[in-house]
């Protein structure tokens, strides 16, 4: 995937997750990309970790690792400025 695609991916992943979790998180859309995007490396990590698989394109599997990754980030983040 090109880079127009991981901040797609990134911004639609890291939207769907923000509006997952509530609470006050951080960021416009700028912010939503980056969470998205590093939400899906640790999705990645996890489901290579777990024999899932990695996220390795737009697919149903790479979506939901993503989701999943930056939900996990946003908890982290909310932990850490409290």
């Amino acid at each position: 995937m090109g880079i127009i695609s991981w901040a797609l991916f990134g911004l639609i992943a890291g939207a769907i997750a923000k509006g997952l979790r509530k609470g006050d998180d951080p960021g416009g859309w700028l912010i939503t990309i980056v969470i998205g995007i590093f939400g899906a490396v640790i999705g990645g990590w996890i489901g290579t970790a777990l024999g899932w698989g990695d996220v390795n394109g737009f697919n149903i599997k790479s979506f939901f690792l993503a989701v999943v990754g930056a939900l996990l980030l946003l908890f982290i983040i909310g932990k850490m400025r409290k």
